[in-house]
């Protein structure tokens, strides 16, 4: 670490003690630096910095007395001028179909959600990026408590961290793929996004291709995401195929209408080459016929997408109802037959509310 500017977007989360710097908030040429300089000042050899990075990184280590192999006057000297983001699991939920839901509070009582999902051959993990949502899409339990705050790079990776340790001992395997799909708008949060997804590539090893970033339609972020040298993918939630229908569901639709938002899924295509997902919950009555199918057909064009169909998981204060199965298979069959990769999401976790908000949702409504 050469100055504390390098530290000042990505080390701090709010509130917390700006003494200690957060290991896991910075990217990890940093975090080398600062063990580095720390090993150094205390004599102790080259190698120890080595161990650090390895126990950060590969041990998922939550805290420096678990580092056993350190001296005890390196681990001290470590703890006094570094932390390591320990998350407290407020809440634990288990689904029959072995999905996993976190309420993770953070250091000012603040709880965010994530969701360990397990499929054959692979675990992903949802996680969040806001404490709330501002964005207020009518279809997400999150937009219902408003915004609460920010989260720091190290509190988007420490989740990771931790929910890896859960997996491990759950499934039997690691987290191989990450979806900023939890809490929040990543784009809203571009500093602490952008230098999570940089500390989750290059600090703990997973593949940017593994990688995907959920955006409502925030097109400055999306550009951000096409220039970065990464192969991190791209999912939009898109909802609607026309201007007035998307802005009924997402109102970020009147910043950013359907043109500007394609422009940039364009032009993200054009720099990567990559596919993206669109995801499209359905809703009976509302966005589900056949019509609206085939508008989206005309709007995808030959565009390299897949279309997620997700059945909406019904929240309170809606008085909406998801898609029946043959308004669902309907609408599929459209997108199939004209040749439109495609596919309905099996939902996860209904059990233990496991849809964006709906676990915290039902712990503040069991509160009051």
């Amino acid at each position: 670490m050469n100055s504390r500017s390098e530290t000042d977007a990505s080390a701090f989360a709010p509130g917390t003690d700006p003494t200690r710097i957060d290991l896991l908030g910075l990217l990890p040429g940093a975090v080398r630096a600062a063990v580095e300089r720390v090993v150094e000042r205390t004599g102790g050899p080259a190698y120890r910095a080595e161990q650090v990075l390895g126990w950060v990184y590969e041990r998922r280590a939550r805290s420096f007395d678990e580092m056993t192999n350190l001296p005890l006057g390196l681990r001290d000297e470590m703890a006094g001028e570094f932390a390591l983001a320990p998350m407290e699991s407020s809440f634990e939920a288990r689904s029959s179909d072995g999905t996993i839901k976190h309420l993770w509070r953070l250091h000012d009582g603040v709880e965010v959600e994530s969701v360990l999902i397990p499929t054959p051959g692979r675990v992903t993990l949802c996680l969040s990026s806001q404490a709330g949502c501002a964005l207020a899409c009518r279809f997400c339990a999150t937009g219902d408590f408003g915004f609460r705050r920010q989260l720091g790079p190290a509190e988007i990776v420490a989740q990771f961290r931790d929910a890896d340790r859960v997996a491990r001992l759950a499934y039997g395997q690691a987290i191989g793929n990450v979806v900023y799909m939890g809490m929040g708008e990543p784009f809203a949060n571009p500093a602490a996004v952008f230098a999570s997804l940089e500390i989750l590539n290059h600090g703990f090893g997973l593949g940017a291709r593994r990688i995907t970033v959920s955006t409502v339609g925030v097109v400055p972020g999306i550009l951000a995401l096409a220039e970065r040298p990464e192969s991190f993918r791209l999912a939009v939630s898109l909802h609607a195929p026309n201007h007035e229908m998307r802005l009924e569901l997402v109102p970020i639709e009147r910043r950013w209408p359907i043109p500007e938002l394609f422009a940039a899924v364009d032009e993200y295509q054009a720099r990567k080459g990559r596919r993206v997902t669109f995801e499209y919950t359905l809703i009976g009555g509302v966005n589900d016929s056949e019509d609206t199918a085939r508008e989206l057909v005309d709007l995808i064009g030959q565009r390299l997408v897949f279309v997620n169909l997700i059945p909406w998981n019904p929240i309170p204060g809606r008085d909406w109802k998801p898609s029946g199965g043959r308004a669902i298979g309907a609408f599929l069959d459209v997108l199939q037959t004209a040749g439109v990769p495609s596919a309905v999401r099996t939902p996860r976790g209904r059990d233990i509310a496991a849809a964006c908000g709906q676990l915290r949702l039902e712990r503040e409504v069991a509160r009051t």
